[in-house]
């Protein structure tokens, strides 16, 4: 791609928005600005498209989404899909519902039947959506929990479940045949309204995703009424559904952050709108100080991960990682259907390769087996439609590291509404029983092993950054390592092979002698590298140290 060339041709395009030419116009002489919009174009990661909006091929705006669109379009029309339709929903960031409407009438220009949220509705219900309404594909405009000037676009296929490597490698080629994402047509909103190619969809879908959220329980309203819960949605699209759903299973005493409960693309009150960053809760737990909470739960933008905060003997505040509340939601489930009699005996737990093995653990002491998947809850998506077709095993629960959790597959992608109602609901029941969940998080690592897992994130923007980071993957790859520490390593596994059945992709994990192990992986959708750790202590002293160590030993052998 020439760059300036391609600057040129937007700058010089009689279609381009004017916002989007002045954008253009004030960085006219930036060559490294230039360079940076202009070097590629946004390509198909682990969940889609995901860029800084703005003017730019390696932007996200209203002519790389239509781009994007078209390509869509085309996959599906050649499918011949009788009466093709696409459900589509957004998030509270700058642009979305501009997004979601021009995806809607690009698929109306196309004869594809768009159905549009009519506001704002988390990820998880975008995903029931397509499978409610028997659509053949799926969009949602966000960018989970990124910065405020990123948004993107995840698509989704007739199982409710983002498109996994091989769908999104051929929607990928039907979008490289769009040559110019700036004469895309797209239909009037009128036309497509009255030709009912576009509909506004709303309360019917939430009813009908409602109505499947409460078979999840597993307690009776009545142990819930006096349990004491505050949530933030982190100004996204959380707060109606999650509030619902707690109140139709009985809570009463659940307290709202009321400086993030409304949607704010710009996230005014956190660095991050993460919950996997404990500053991101310093206002819930500052409300719940006050209210008495036992429990505190904060979803990101798209409400599709939660991060759940207890209360300590001590009367202070822990967040719970990904992989404890994981482990902690599985034994609850598990235990709860065997006490009730309705664990199947074919029964199967999802989880992926960056995940603790503490999970295997709990599982394990259930009889249930666990599979891993790569990363990327689209690969846990993609197990479920398998064994539902199939009829070989039965879902009892998916998770990934990264706050990530199911726990009825009526969604095919992770949920946090369903995971902060059983969350409340496992809070409650411990509580019952004059138990914190940091105490029956402690009695888990008594039971299974102490656990303990960390991970690095590193960032390289730009050419340079993705060199670097091949760099790490190359020297990692043709020069491993013998050992970390005086821990000799035993194996490695290399995913680029195509290891154990799955998907090729560029991970690798090491395994030491001592159930310790760690795995490098670049992010398909950011310009980052991922580092993860895991290892098994004797104590959770014993395990703190372990990790450490071992993620200080990568990190100096890398750098």
């Amino acid at each position: 791609m020439n760059v300036l060339q391609e600057y040129e041709r937007w700058l010089a395009s009689e279609q381009l928005d004017l916002e989007l030419k002045e954008q253009l116009q004030s960085i006219q002489g930036n060559n490294q600005e230039i360079q940076d919009r202009f070097y590629k174009s946004l390509e198909f990661g682990t969940g889609g498209l995901r860029g800084i909006i703005g003017a730019g091929t390696n932007r996200i705006n209203k002519y790389t989404v239509r781009k994007a669109t078209q390509g869509l379009a085309q996959y599906i029309l050649k499918q011949e899909v009788e009466r093709p339709s696409v459900v589509i929903a957004y998030d509270s960031r700058h642009m979305s519902p501009e997004f979601a409407r021009e995806a809607g009438l690009v698929l109306a220009h196309n004869g594809i039947k768009a159905y549009v949220f009519e506001e704002l509705r988390p990820t998880p219900e975008l995903s029931f959506a397509v499978r409610y309404l028997k659509a053949t594909a799926g969009i949602v405009i966000t960018a989970s929990h990124n910065p405020p000037e990123y948004n993107g676009y995840k698509v989704y296929w007739t199982d409710g479940a983002q498109v996994a490597t091989e769908l999104a490698d051929s929607i990928t080629a039907e979008i490289a045949e769009v040559k110019d994402e700036l004469i895309v047509e797209a239909a009037s909103l009128d036309e497509a309204l009255e030709g009912q190619l576009f509909e506004w969809i709303g309360s019917s879908v939430d009813e009908a995703y409602q109505a499947e959220l409460r078979t999840l329980a597993l307690q009776s309203k009545e142990q819930n009424r006096d349990f004491r819960v505050v949530y933030t949605p982190l100004h996204g699209t959380g707060n109606k559904p999650v509030r619902r759903a707690l109140e139709e299973m009985g809570f009463e005493q659940v307290w709202v952050v009321p400086e993030q409960e409304q949607p704010d693309p710009n996230f005014s009150t956190v660095k991050s709108p993460n919950p996997e960053e404990p500053e991101a809760f310093k206002l819930a737990i500052d409300l719940a100080q006050e209210c008495g909470a036992d429990l505190i739960m904060g979803t990101d933008p798209d409400t599709d991960r939660v991060g759940v905060v207890v209360r300590t003997e001590d009367e202070q505040f822990v967040v719970l990682t990904g992989n404890q509340l994981g482990a902690l939601l599985l034994d609850y489930i598990l235990s709860q259907k065997v006490t009730q009699g309705t664990i199947p005996a074919d029964g199967v737990v999802i989880k992926t390769i960056v995940t603790s093995e503490m999970g295997t653990a709990v599982a394990a002491q259930y009889g249930i087996p666990t599979l891993d998947t790569l990363t990327g809850f689209k690969y846990i998506g993609e197990k479920i439609k398998q064994f539902h077709d199939t009829g070989e095993k039965t879902f009892l629960f998916g998770y990934e590291e990264s706050y990530g959790y199911l726990i009825g597959d009526f969604c095919r992608d992770k949920d946090a509404v369903q995971a902060c109602m059983i969350a409340a609901e496992m809070g409650a029941y411990y509580h019952k029983q004059g138990q914190t969940l940091y105490q029956a998080l402690i009695n888990l690592f008594d039971k299974v092993g102490y656990y303990k897992e960390d991970l690095v994130s590193l960032t390289r923007k730009g050419i340079d950054g993705i060199q670097q980071i091949n760099s790490m993957m190359d020297q990692l790859r043709q020069d491993p390592p013998k050992q970390m520490g005086n821990v000799r390593i035993k194996d490695v596994l290399d995913y680029k092979r195509g290891i154990d059945g799955l998907p090729c992709a560029n991970v690798l994990k090491f395994f030491l002698e001592d159930e310790s192990w760690f795995a490098a992986r670049p992010s398909g959708t950011e310009p980052k590298i991922k580092f993860y750790f895991g290892v098994k202590g004797t104590s959770l002293e014993d395990a703190t140290r372990r990790v450490e160590q071992l993620k200080n030993d990568v990190m100096e052998f890398i750098q």
